[in-house]
């Protein structure tokens, strides 16, 4: 009697089904399932279960005709005081700090971890939040009654339109978005999609990796990133260089330039990019994009 045998998908075969499609798009699990790349074996669903069961116990100390500003003080005081969780100032830039499953065990994060639990409780405490990409440290605001809360998941604390005034000063001058070219708060305190969302926290783990100039964890990241967002040709650039440097691969290197150089050959570092493809297909292997 032949028995069924079921294939395991790949961990980014697996990330792939959970960010296919913007409908129903699988924030939490896929945010979670990042980590696999350092921890094939981690089981998503457990650490699923675990952040629903701490959720659980914040709701049931919600009553159930809770207003809104009770079940956000609950909220806070459960998640920042109780919990503790909190930005990890010490060491801000420790890879882990990304890993979701991490965050849950050591009660500290990155700004955009801390947010994705933070935004789960907070849906199950029957609050409307959203998670907000700001310029530099990723924020939540939550719809009140009476109007908008934005909370910093790093430190808990509540901001003020003056102080996201103050923390956009800097973005403002560098890219020359003052006087007549002010930009409004309320565009930068826009609901960021999941994609994005999950976007911005490989990002983050993508400078980790290249800081550190560890190509092989970069190169992870950077799969997910071109599964993630398949035509964001920077994303194909930087996955063709971090193959360069390992030096695993030249042709499958070569391809990400080529593309990238098809679809932004007007590119500032278009030059510099022909030079290295060049080197990776020498005159005569492969076809090349126009200078």
């Amino acid at each position: 009697m032949s028995t069924l045998q079921f294939e395991v998908p790949t961990p980014l075969a697996y990330f792939s089904t959970l960010v296919a499609e913007d409908q129903g798009f699988a924030l939490l699990e896929a945010a979670i399932a990042v980590a696999q790349d350092e921890v094939p074996e981690l089981d998503v669903q457990q650490v699923l279960m675990q952040i629903d069961a701490l959720a659980a116990r914040l709701v049931q100390r919600i009553p159930r005709d809770a207003p809104a500003l009770q079940r956000l003080r609950l909220l806070n005081r459960f998640f920042f005081q109780e919990m503790g969780f909190a930005g990890n100032v010490n060491d801000y830039y420790d890879a882990r700090n990304s890993y979701l499953h991490e965050v849950l065990v050591t009660r500290r994060g990155i700004p955009i971890t801390l947010a994705l639990v933070y935004l789960e409780f907070a849906q199950q405490a029957g609050l409307t939040a959203r998670g907000v990409s700001f310029p530099g440290h990723f924020l939540v605001k939550l719809r009140l009654p009476r109007g908008e809360v934005v909370i910093d998941p790093f430190s808990g604390h509540s901001l003020s339109r003056d102080e996201l005034e103050e923390r956009l000063v800097p973005y403002r001058r560098q890219r020359g978005l003052v006087g007549e070219f002010d930009t409004p708060l309320g565009l930068f305190l826009q609901a960021a999609p999941p994609r994005d969302i999950l976007a911005r926290l490989l990002r983050n783990l993508k400078e980790v990796h290249r800081t550190s100039e560890d190509f092989a964890r970069m190169l992870a990241v950077q799969e997910r990133l071109v599964i993630l967002l398949p035509q964001a040709w920077e994303e194909r650039r930087d996955r063709g260089l971090a193959r360069a440097e390992l030096g695993i691969d030249d042709d499958a290197a070569a391809a990400d330039l080529a593309l990238y150089l098809e679809h932004c050959s007007g590119a500032d570092d278009a030059p510099a990019l022909r030079k290295r493809l060049a080197e990776l297909r020498p005159a005569g292997r492969a076809w090349m994009p126009n200078a």
